[in-house]
């Protein structure tokens, strides 16, 4: 009975591993992972050189948020429009109709980019900003090398076609997730469904949101769609259900509908086969190690960094922490001063370890408290 137990067991895991490795989605790159945790859950030709198209125009939200949030920009501010970012609006590119010479507010810019995908927004905001197109691109390849973009360079600001405008999935992936983390209070921005603009010399135009999730009921908030012919359909996409995020970028999509349809799976794959499981919160009391000839005989320690683990699904019994240390811990203790590890595994595996940081400072005691506490711990083994 056991025997059968055993085997059936092994047949199970065996069969959702193989289902698993098995898992592809049809694109030519792409990639998908826990926004909590960090972990990649699906690569596909991670690496390979791709034209971002329109979801460029994230990094370019990026550089007037990141502008607002240290107060050197006001959403209020407005930009007059040049007719070199007008052209763009007479030449078949997505747009927002901005007009030569229309005052337009930084604001409705970052709408006409995000929700309509202008690009002549995107040049009119890179304009306002840096003086020209150029200088901004400059900036904004500056930025995706500080936030760890290390295949990218950036020649516009909307994604048009230019063999000097390219990313990785991978790349594009940072970039998501750093605009989601930084700039909460503006990434709403990418989940409205469509964006009015009270044009000049015409009635209003409304435009919805180009991307397909956000009118799907799964979570969808963000992100941004692309197309080159050259690249065929793009998209980043980002999902949140019930407090867990998953963030996907794939890029050579055939079809709009196979790019909606796909990105749908790999999302939905991410759900259904992963359950993300907190550890612990930074700057929380986690637990107490113990203290040798202090005025306390223990400290409380806490990590300097929230911790999630992302394993797969209903496996969670697999997945261990242990405190790390020898122990008792002389005194004095300094605060933040560094007294153990928090040691994570999943089954046998070790997935990482945490500083534990002493939470307060813990005195020695007197030198006839020590003689004492000496002496019992001799008779004893007391500390």
């Amino acid at each position: 009975m056991k025997k059968k137990l055993i085997i059936i067991i092994y047949l199970s895991l065996l069969f959702i591993n193989n289902a698993l490795a098995s898992f592809d989605i049809k694109a030519k790159t792409a990639i998908l992972q826990d926004y909590l945790s960090g972990k990649i859950l699906y690569e596909k030709e991670t690496d390979m050189s791709i034209y971002p198209a329109s979801m460029t125009k994230i990094m370019t939200s990026i550089i007037a948020f990141d502008l607002i949030q240290k107060g050197d920009l006001s959403l209020d501010d407005k930009f007059i429009i040049s007719e070199n970012a007008w052209r763009l609006s007479t030449s078949g590119y997505s747009s927002m109709f901005i007009m030569v010479g229309d005052e337009v507010s930084v604001e409705n810019l970052l709408k006409g980019i995000i929700i309509a995908s202008g690009n002549d927004a995107c040049v009119a905001l890179a304009e306002g900003i840096a003086g020209s197109e150029e200088e901004f691109a400059i900036i904004m390849t500056s930025m995706a090398k500080e936030i760890g973009m290390e295949n990218t360079n950036f020649s516009n600001s909307s994604g048009i076609n230019d063999p000097d405008n390219y990313s990785t999935v991978k790349d594009i992936l940072l970039m998501s997730d750093y605009l989601i983390r930084n700039f909460p209070d503006y990434y709403d921005y990418f989940k409205e469904l469509e964006f009015t603009w009270d044009r000049t010399g015409g009635d209003p135009i409304t435009q919805g949101n180009r991307n397909p999730l956000l009118y799907k009921n799964i979570g969808a908030d963000g992100i941004k769609t692309g197309y080159l012919a050259v690249e065929k359909y793009s998209l980043a996409s980002s999902l949140n259900r019930n407090g867990r995020r998953l963030i996907a970028v794939g890029s050579g999509f055939n079809t709009k509908k196979s790019r909606s349809k796909e990105s749908l799976k790999l999302l939905t794959y991410g759900l259904t086969n992963f359950d993300t499981v907190e550890i612990a919160k930074k700057n929380i009391n986690f637990s107490k190690v113990d203290v040798w000839l202090g005025k306390s005989s223990n400290v409380d320690v806490y990590l300097k960094e929230d911790i999630y683990k992302t394993i797969p699904k209903a496996k969670k019994k697999y997945l261990k922490s242990f405190i790390n240390y020898i122990g008792p811990i002389e005194a004095p203790i300094k605060k933040d001063q560094v007294l153990a590890k928090l040691k994570i595994y999943y089954k046998d595996e070790l997935l990482s370890d945490h500083n534990l940081y002493s939470v307060s400072e813990i005195k020695k005691v007197n030198i006839i408290s020590r003689i004492l506490r000496s002496i019992n711990y001799l008779i004893w083994g007391d500390v």
